[in-house]
């Protein structure tokens, strides 16, 4: 039979059993990408014996040090046994279960599970082994399974076998075909943070990502955009791609990709990762040190945060500072050949970018818009350069962003020699940009490339149609949206509720593992106060999206409401979107409305508008897994809080079809 590459060892149990623990331990040590320790070297030799004593009556096969990339880490050991994937997590030496360690084995019989298409079928029972665990009788009756996957078990060595007993006596099923197991596909749909973190460390974007028949494979993106890069490297040319997609669908993930590609200073292609997106910017950095930080401990390496994040900050920058260094120095270009801008729809446009010249940096006659200058600073190199626009339709949500079509309008007043390569649906109603694109299509030097859109959102992968679905609640397209919600339902939840404690119980029953939930609203509902929900006050999303659940400022506290503006960009597995006043349903539409004093007022400006409804868009489509939507009931008693400001829109949102709880 084949042996399985993703993992260090793996062969069948009867093979396993019939050889010493040193045969098995040589072959280990052959594959480990560091020295063996002594510390590892008895940690395996202890989990070796645990198994050959455990397993020996069994049929099956083991699998040692099984990878899992996405999260960049190794199960100890994978066994399958009759229809189940048993997880084994060890704790050598250790007497008790701590939550990190049965969060820990949670996830990693999560991710077999959800990304490994032969796993999706077959029982998965997660098994924490604390080898000095006193014996005591084994809690069968709380680990009932849901969807074929089982909550944690917690044994002492002596009794792992009678777990594996107990289990598969409860249960009936096909027999894992062991070769189609090792065979099947691993697509694993990872948050944008873990895949920085994996791609930092040199894993390819084809680990990482989903190679769906119905979604553009992101490896045939970012191979597209690859192309342009070295075909302007070859031909001394100047260009800029813009790469349009779903919110979701892996825009950031690409351009992360591209940037890891080209580390190297040194070379000709060296890239950055720029985002106007502070908050995007900062947990990325810190998530990266941290990693950095954390490998170096393992490694028994020394090494200082501050080096860790100076390395960090030359990989992702914030959009902003690049701009500053580069006005610092009007004539030299920028070190990097290629400039990769996340959400380059959020560039500022003319006014706002002087404004904050003249307010913050004291230069008074600045004339070009962020798209304008940033262009023209790749422009200074005397031979050649690429520009790569990642472009998300229907997600201005601040005031002074220009939109896609100032980069249009700078390409087409300052910049005819550049070659435009353009996604054939920036012409879509939400990117705002069909009217300027007609200007340029009979232009020598513009291209079309399908390959340059994202149709299907990466970011759920339970169901793909998430950001459908919210464009036709936000549309009020309400044949659309009961179609859609009917589609995605049984296997991404959405619920809808009055009472925010059932929404946190909602959330805590339907999270396993450190599957990360939290609470969202948006920057205009300052009417949540009553449910101690105050989107005024400060709040940290480094804490928020990378601390654990000990920690009283990370999301999982669900104490600290993040808007819009920390979660752009960014993703949950599980979200409670509070919807306030804002933005309210009537019978003639939507209704825009701002609190400000002692007071609602009505939103007149079409611009204003257009944010606040992009706000609820991408509160609604930051949840990987499924959401609860919290709808207050008002109080008749505050003019401010009227329970007819929330009914209207609780009524529309149940005449979808979500249900309540």
């Amino acid at each position: 039979m084949p042996k399985m590459n993703r993992a260090y060892y793996s062969d069948s149990i009867s093979n396993f059993c019939a050889k010493s623990s040193g045969e098995i331990l040589g072959e280990l040590a052959r594959h480990t990408d560091f020295g063996l320790e002594q510390s590892q070297r008895d940690a395996w030799l202890e989990e070796i014996r645990i198994l050959h004593s455990a397993l020996r009556l069994f049929e099956g096969s083991v699998y040692f040090e099984f990878s899992i990339p996405r999260m960049g880490r190794r199960i100890d050991a994978v066994v399958l046994i009759g229809a189940v994937v048993f997880v084994l997590e060890f704790k050598v030496g250790e007497k008790d279960f701590p939550l990190h360690a049965l969060d820990q084995v949670v996830d990693y019989a999560l991710d077999l599970k959800n990304f490994h298409e032969p796993s999706h079928q077959c029982f998965v029972v997660p098994i924490l082994i604390a080898t000095r665990a006193t014996n005591r009788p084994l809690a069968l009756e709380s680990v009932a399974h849901q969807d074929r996957f089982f909550k944690p078990i917690k044994t002492s060595a002596e009794q792992l076998e009678v777990a594996i007993r107990a289990i598969l006596d409860r249960l009936e099923g096909a027999t894992v075909d062991r070769e189609r197991w090792e065979s099947g596909r691993y697509r694993p749909t990872p948050t944008i943070i873990e895949a920085a973190l994996t791609l930092y460390r040199e894993h390819s974007v084809k680990d990482i990502s989903r190679s769906d028949a119905s979604a553009i494979n992101l490896s045939r993106t970012s191979d597209s955009i690859s192309s342009v890069i070295e075909s302007s490297k070859a031909n001394s040319h100047k260009a800029i791609c813009f790469v349009t997609g779903v919110p979701g669908a892996g825009k950031t993930l690409v351009g992360l990709n591209l940037a890891t590609k080209h580390l190297d200073k040194a070379t000709e292609l060296y890239s950055v990762f720029l985002s106007g997106n502070g908050p995007l910017v900062d947990i990325l950095r810190e998530a990266l040190a941290r990693d950095k930080l954390q490998r170096a401990r393992e490694r028994g390496e020394r090494l200082k945060k501050g080096a860790a994040m100076s390395e960090v900050k030359a990989f992702i920058q914030n959009v902003h500072h690049f701009r500053d260094e580069s006005i610092k120095d009007a004539f030299r270009p920028p070190v990097e050949h290629v400039a990769i801008f996340d959400e380059a729809q959020r560039a500022w446009n003319l006014e706002m970018t002087r404004n904050f010249m003249r307010r913050k940096k004291h230069i008074n006659d600045f004339n070009q818009s962020e798209p304008e200058f940033l262009i023209s600073c790749l422009n200074r190199h005397s031979d050649w350069s690429v520009v790569v626009c990642l472009v998300g339709g229907g997600q201005e949500i601040n005031t002074g962003e220009a939109g896609i079509s100032e980069w249009i309008e700078t390409l087409l007043r300052k910049f005819p020699d550049w070659q435009i390569y353009i996604s054939p649906h920036l012409v879509d109603s939400e990117y705002a940009a069909g009217e300027l694109l007609s200007n340029i299509k009979d232009r020598r030097n513009v291209t079309y490339k399908k390959d340059l859109h994202l149709a299907v959102s990466m970011r759920s992968f339970r169901a793909e149609n998430v950001s459908s679905l919210v464009k036709a609640i936000l549309d009020l397209d309400i044949q659309q949206a009961c179609t859609t919600l009917e589609s995605i339902s049984p296997k991404y939840p959405i619920v809808l509720t009055r009472d925010l404690s059932e929404a946190k119980r909602w959330l805590k029953g339907r999270a396993l593992g450190t599957e990360r939930y939290g609470i969202v609203a948006s920057s205009q509902a300052e009417r949540l106060k009553p449910d101690a929900i105050n989107v005024k006050a400060p709040l940290d999303p480094v804490h928020w999206f990378l601390d654990g659940k000990e920690d009283v400022r990370s999301s999982y506290y669900l104490e600290d409401a993040a808007t819009e503006f920390h979660v752009q960009g960014l993703e949950l597995d599980w979200t409670c979107v509070t919807w306030d006043a804002d933005l309210r349903h009537s019978k003639h539409g939507w209704e825009f409305w701002s609190f400000c004093g002692d007071r609602w007022h009505h939103v007149k400006k079409t611009e204003r508008r257009s944010y606040l409804k992009n706000a609820y868009r991408v509160l609604l489509t930051r949840a990987r897994q499924g959401m609860v939507i919290v709808v207050p009931r008002g109080d008749e008693h505050d003019p401010t809080r009227s329970p007819e400001f929330y009914d209207p829109t609780y009524k529309y949102l149940r005449s979808l079809g979500i249900p309540s709880v």
